[in-house]
């Protein structure tokens, strides 16, 4: 997996591309936790996100209530969007 990170201010963008899952999921949570204190808003690009486990979810759900709810996911394929409405985070979360 790869990940891109912008920051521009209070706002930062993350983008995995590949694989979200337990061997790649620590690494994804080090980029999570090594945001800019003063970053309040993150938007999750998931546009190349190709897979995502449990693991990964569980990342996803910990970057949501580490931004106390300010986390945005944009650009979410079907496939990764029925992951989301099986494990009902598609009502939790901010999906765009």
């Amino acid at each position: 997996m790869t990940i891109e990170k912008t920051v521009n201010g209070e706002e930062a963008v993350i983008k995995p591309i590949g694989w979200l899952d337990t061997e790649t999921s620590q690494e994804f949570a080090a980029v999570l936790g090594n945001l800019e204190a003063d970053v309040k808003a993150l938007t999750l690009d998931l546009s190349g996100l190709e897979y995502t486990s449990s693991a990964g979810l569980r990342q996803i759900v910990a970057a949501h209530k580490k931004m106390s709810g300010n986390l945005k996911l944009v650009n979410v394929s079907p496939e990764i969007m029925q992951v989301f409405k099986m494990t009902g985070f598609d009502k939790k979360l901010d999906i765009r």
